[in-house]
């Protein structure tokens, strides 16, 4: 309700402090959540591989817009270098749960890799 406004004035750093609490007792969405502030520098100080730390433990757990995220920042080398295997991996779990975003950016990643990466 505070990240997006809902009912409450938008508050990001209340947020950020609700998301902690939540994702500190092991809450997949509010670690995804977690990792959404940190990537945008929102209620918190922008740091990306915080980001992947988040959204790593949230997307283990299965939750699939985490998985897509943890994939776009290996795509992009956000938090970690560039790795489109991993990249690809994480997006290709998203989209076999039905990630549409998923699927048009896994096939961009597949189409970016070499043999080697195959």
């Amino acid at each position: 309700m505070y990240m997006n406004g809902h009912g409450v004035p938008q508050d990001y750093a209340e947020a950020v402090k609700w998301f902690r609490k939540a994702a500190d007792q092991g809450l997949a969405a509010a670690q995804s959540d977690r990792g959404v502030m940190y990537q945008h520098g929102q209620g918190v100080l922008q740091d990306y591989a915080e980001a992947v730390k988040w959204y790593s433990k949230a997307a283990g757990k299965g939750f699939v817009l985490a998985q897509t995220y943890l994939g776009g920042m290996y795509g992009h080398g956000q938090g970690m270098g560039q790795d489109y295997v991993p990249a690809h991996m994480w997006l290709n779990l998203a989209a076999a749960q039905g990630n549409t975003e998923a699927v048009k950016n896994r096939d961009i990643v597949a189409a970016k890799m070499t043999p080697e990466h195959r």
